[in-house]
């Protein structure tokens, strides 16, 4: 039996799958064909979430020491505080798209550090290293989580704090990288306190930290802190992706994807995700470029 059970109605049409897409493919995180479970630290302790369809409304049952919150957070965690009422795309496509996937949202997990360490491990190499990294650190790092399912937690900020640079380099994280995850974590406690912030306020915070950019703020803001019009500026992909389906041209620059997006202000995430999750993107030419291994550096 869980430890703290609860249930919410959603507000709108709500596809948790979709919705919690966003977070990847993690030890953390599992996807069925019914729901999602979710294992996460919250302020209360560690805690795994369970959300589950049923007659229209959503379960939520959790474990661990913070399940009473996960559970009372539960509807913001999996999007339903999203308020997509004033998005009404124009864009013939982005319409169809809106209205093919209308239970799409943007979550709200309120684990800022959590989304940070992926999002850093991301900076500017492949999605493939990136997954494959984040992946060897929880496994190695992370504590079994609590509940009926096998997932981790993803490491504490306590633990990272401690580590010295090198010792990221098994996980295929160079010192750059490694530098700004440890950096964090020493301060995690302020980039939790965004939650509770402006999300004016919640950018300045989080781009003051050194190696905190745009596109990483941005893409964490869409996880944590459900920033629906979170754009990361930067990013290698993207606004060739929304140039080629606004434009039909297959290579953009940020300012034109800005441009284009500029309509939707306010949904700008939400219009992202919509492409994200179509598949849609330009085309790709040359070369991929080759996976690096720098353990035995």
């Amino acid at each position: 039996m869980p430890d703290a059970q609860g249930t919410f109605e959603p507000r709108r049409p709500l596809n948790l799958t979709q919705t919690f897409a966003v977070l990847g493919f993690g030890p953390s995180l599992r996807r069925d064909g019914t729901g999602v479970w979710l294992a996460t630290r919250t302020p209360a302790g560690p805690a795994t979430l369970r959300l589950e369809r049923h007659n229209g409304s959503v379960t939520a049952g959790a474990w661990g020491e913070g399940a009473e919150w996960v559970v009372a957070n539960a509807a913001s965690i999996s999007g339903d505080c999203d308020d997509d009422s004033g998005f009404a795309p124009v864009h013939p496509l982005l319409a169809r798209l809106h209205r093919a996937h209308p239970g799409l949202h943007v979550p709200r997990t309120q684990s800022v550090f959590e989304a940070l360490v992926p999002t850093v491990l991301a900076q500017q190499i492949t999605s493939e290293e990136a997954r494959e990294s984040y992946h060897h650190l929880v496994h190695a790092l992370g504590e079994p989580a609590p509940g009926p399912v096998s997932l981790k937690l993803s490491p504490s900020p306590r633990e990272l704090a401690q580590m010295p640079y090198w010792a990221f380099h098994r996980f295929g994280i160079e010192r750059r990288r490694a530098d700004i995850i440890i950096r964090a974590a020493r301060s995690a406690k302020r980039l939790e306190e965004t939650v509770s912030m402006d999300i004016a306020g919640a950018y300045r915070r989080m781009l003051a930290f050194p190696g905190i950019g745009p596109w990483t703020a941005a893409k964490v803001a869409m996880v944590a802190l459900g920033d629906a019009d979170a754009v990361p500026v930067g990013d290698y992909h993207l606004p060739h992706a929304i140039g080629y389906m606004f434009d039909g041209t297959p290579r953009s620059t940020d300012e034109r994807m800005l441009e284009l997006l500029e309509p939707y202000r306010g949904h700008r995430a939400r219009v992202i995700r919509l492409v994200i999750l179509a598949g849609f993107g330009a085309p790709r030419f040359g070369p991929r470029r080759p996976l690096r291994n720098i353990r035995n550096n």
